[in-house]
């Protein structure tokens, strides 16, 4: 298994330098592949524009034809101006109950990326987190580049230094103390990726529209185990895009992602065997500490190809 994870490294992962611009725009229009890049946000007023301003400058609006062709922010109800940012700077603002309305909505980032897909009609699609700071273009054009110029691939994740504060490396938490033990006892041919858990990856729509989405923070992993079960650890890759800057949650919070992300790898080693759907925390009180229970997310989304209105938009 060893070999095999250093044999994937060395054939699927590179740096955003090895492929430029220009060359993935001719790859783009010779293959008339269209791309679609969307940002799930949630109050994220202070950070969004200026992600869809460095997107449609550089990607967009500057260019002889656009690499990114829809740029699509799904407002899963921020009671900010997160919409109104990213409308003024230039992305097409969707709410996310007003994508596919027959089926209540749920809170959750997943619930948000499965939506997207009856939001978009890129062949390939792009997520980017909208709490980004100090935002590249690289985090896009490094992630698409191997779907526009290599056939054999479907799902590109970005890899990064994760800062934490001053300190270099620190910032993925999760990945470190859950997510990489998992992956690695679990799932050991995805113990190559460097960010398993980050926000930006594109995919080929036609292998995300296959695949179930958990509706929290189990996404990003239910996505990669479920990809390498559907497709194989060679259709994968990850590029290089440099440095990550965003907003870290608190220790709390990254607690209950840490418990969505366990339950989400539980249901894919055994169905059969749920333990209970919830985590208890604690917080100092006037009267010491005091227990705060939360649910975990585990409800799951079903592939979108199976969703009637996806199938009729796909029909027309």
């Amino acid at each position: 298994m060893l070999e095999e994870v250093e044999r994937w490294l060395a054939d699927r992962s590179w740096s955003v330098a090895d492929r430029p611009l220009d060359q993935l725009l001719a790859a783009k229009r010779a293959a008339g592949t269209t791309v679609s890049v969307v940002l799930p946000a949630l109050d994220e007023e202070a950070t969004v524009g200026d992600i869809v301003e460095v997107i449609r400058r550089e990607l967009v609006d500057g260019l002889p034809h656009p690499l990114v062709d829809e740029l699509v922010v799904v407002d899963s109800g921020s009671t900010d101006r997160t919409a109104e940012v990213a409308a003024k700077a230039g992305a097409t603002v969707v709410h996310r109950d007003d994508i596919l309305p027959r089926i209540p909505a749920v809170p959750g980032k997943g619930e948000v990326l499965w939506r997207s897909l009856l939001a978009t009609t890129g062949d390939v699609v792009c997520f980017v987190d909208a709490d980004l700071r100090d935002f590249s273009a690289a985090f896009v054009t490094g992630i698409v580049g191997p779907l526009l110029t290599e056939p054999d691939v479907h799902f590109v994740k970005a890899m990064y230094d994760r800062p934490l504060g001053d300190a270099p490396g620190q910032g993925g938490r999760v990945t470190e103390l859950v997510a990489r033990p998992l992956l690695n006892l679990h799932w050991p041919r995805l113990a190559g990726f460097v960010q398993p858990l980050g926000g930006e990856y594109a995919v080929r729509r036609g292998l995300l529209e296959r695949l179930p989405f958990p509706v929290g923070y189990g996404v990003e992993l239910g996505l990669l185990v479920d990809a390498l079960h559907t497709v194989g650890l060679d259709a994968l890759a990850q590029v290089d895009v440099g440095v990550r800057l965003h907003r870290h949650q608190d220790g709390q919070a990254l607690g209950r992602m840490a418990a969505a992300i366990y339950r989400t790898a539980q249901l894919r080693l055994s169905r059969g065997h749920l333990v209970r759907p919830a985590l208890t925390q604690f917080e100092r009180g006037p009267h010491g500490f005091e227990p705060r229970t939360h649910p975990v997310d585990t409800e799951e989304r079903p592939p979108m190809a199976d969703v009637e209105e996806y199938a009729v938009r796909r029909v027309a």
